[in-house]
């Protein structure tokens, strides 16, 4: 197994967006490499507590060992769907300093040639960020019906080409069963036309069907909407997406949570606002750090405070 690597995006100002006080409750959702929950620790520490969740296993052994010496961490093995249900069977009534997100998958996920995240590297059809699950790619590609892989690589990758590609993948599979990235990759290859474009022909593939096997859009619109009832007055939410798709969800529940008012179905709903916007408009990494680590170029982050909590 390769060694364990991730690149934590605007690590200060995601953190420092926290406005970290010793005391306090703080939430990683999305703990990978560690790095996000230890620098809450060396703000917080000795008093305050961190509640660290994340599904894969291969992060939460990378990240006991290296926070091992942190007294007030708990590290929970579930996802950040679970929060909720976690604070309650553990009697915790609030997260009283605030949550961090970072919506993103990890370094390693990507590159490692076991979890079958990237089509340059050569492995079984996988993507599964919990490595417990039983859905995995390899089901998305062999088992869905065409029109349904038009509609995810349409919905989930803006693929202009999904109807060639799906088309192709369906009839590759009534020849053979596509077993791994490598097949995949060669089969949208295939299928894509000749266009000068930056970006590889499989990416948007690759990210639509990671976004379909781990139900990724879905468990942002849950998990966001369950913790904003679990916020203090003042908790800080702090927020990094990836893509275009995560960031108009968070940015449209954020938006409206923070409005007097709002129209649901043709109709008006008037209640006080339950966020303020601390940023207007997204934070985004600097040149410098777009140098050191070109993948977080299209990163976003979003901070809210909690307000109006009776």
């Amino acid at each position: 197994m390769q060694e364990f690597k991730h690149y934590p995006v605007m690590l200060n100002e995601a953190i420092n967006a926290l406005n970290c006080q010793e005391g306090k409750i703080y939430i990683d959702a999305t703990l990978g490499g560690g790095s996000y929950s230890e620098l809450i620790l060396k703000k917080i520490s000795p008093s305050g507590k961190l509640i660290s969740f994340d599904v894969d296993i291969d992060a939460i052994n990378y990240s006991k060992n290296k926070l091992k010496d942190y007294k007030n961490l708990t590290i929970v093995n579930e996802s950040y769907t679970n929060i909720k249900k976690y604070l309650e069977k553990n009697n915790i009534k609030e997260i009283t300093g605030g949550i961090v997100y970072d919506f993103g998958a990890s370094t390693y996920q990507l590159t490692s040639e076991e979890r079958g995240f990237s089509f340059l590297k050569e492995s079984k059809l996988d993507m599964r960020f919990d490595q417990s699950a039983d859905f995995s790619a390899y089901d998305v590609i062999n088992d869905y019906k065409e029109e349904e892989l038009v509609r995810i690589f349409s919905e989930y990758g803006e693929e202009r080409f999904s109807k060639r590609i799906a088309k192709k993948i369906t009839e590759q599979r009534k020849l053979q069963k596509i077993e791994t990235t490598k097949e995949l990759t060669n089969i949208i290859f295939q299928a894509t036309p000749r266009i000068k474009s930056k970006i590889h022909p499989a990416t948007r593939v690759f990210q639509a069907i990671r976004i379909e096997v781990n139900h990724e859009l879905e468990n942002i619109k849950n998990t966001l909407n369950e913790v904003l009832t679990l916020l203090s007055n003042n908790a800080i939410l702090s927020i990094v997406t990836f893509h275009s798709l995560e960031d108009r969800i968070v940015k449209n529940i954020l938006k409206d949570n923070s409005r007097g008012s709002s129209i649901r179905h043709g109709v008006q709903e008037v209640r006080e606002p339950i966020l303020e916007l601390v940023t207007k408009k997204p934070i985004t990494p600097s040149c410098e750090e777009i140098k050191t680590n070109p993948p977080s170029r299209s990163a976003k982050l979003r901070v809210a405070r909690r307000i109006n909590k009776k």
